[in-house]
C-alpha cells in the first residue's frame, strides 16, 4: 500500500523559513510527478508546487521566488523549502503523488505563520 508521510511543519514567525519533507513508501515504481498542496481554513485545497522526474517545476504565483521544491527522484521523496513566510501561508500542507490514475495523499502537516 502506497503511503506518503510529511514532516517539517510547525510554528514560525513571518519572514522565517521552514522545510517540509515527504517520503513515499509501498511502491517500487517511481512517481513521475510529486507535489505539495495546501489548504487554509475555509478555503479550497490549492497547488503550491510540483516537480517531475526530469526536474521540471511548477509553482503557484503566490509562492514564486519564496518557495523551492526539490526531490522527485528515484527515492520518491520531495521537499519544499519555504522562505520569507507570510501569514497567508498558514495552512495544512499535503504531499501528493499520482500514479496509474490514482492520487495518493499524505495526511498533511500544519504550517502556522504568526504575524
Amino acid at each position: 500500500q502506497v503511503q506518503l508521510v510529511e514532516s517539517g511543519g510547525g510554528l514560525v514567525q513571518a519572514g522565517g523559513s521552514l522545510r517540509l519533507s515527504c517520503a513515499a513508501s509501498g511502491t517500487i515504481f517511481r512517481f513521475y510527478t510529486m507535489g505539495w498542496y495546501r489548504q487554509a481554513p475555509g478555503k479550497q485545497r490549492e497547488l503550491v508546487a510540483a516537480i517531475t522526474s526530469d526536474g521540471s517545476t511548477n509553482y503557484a504565483d503566490s509562492v514564486k521566488g519564496r518557495f523551492t521544491i526539490s526531490g522527485g527522484n528515484a527515492k520518491n521523496t520531495v521537499y519544499l523549502q519555504m522562505n520569507s513566510l507570510k501569514f497567508e501561508d498558514t495552512a495544512v500542507y499535503y504531499c501528493n503523488a499520482p500514479m496509474w490514475g490514482v492520487d495518493y495523499w499524505g495526511k498533511g502537516t500544519l504550517v502556522t505563520v504568526s504575524s
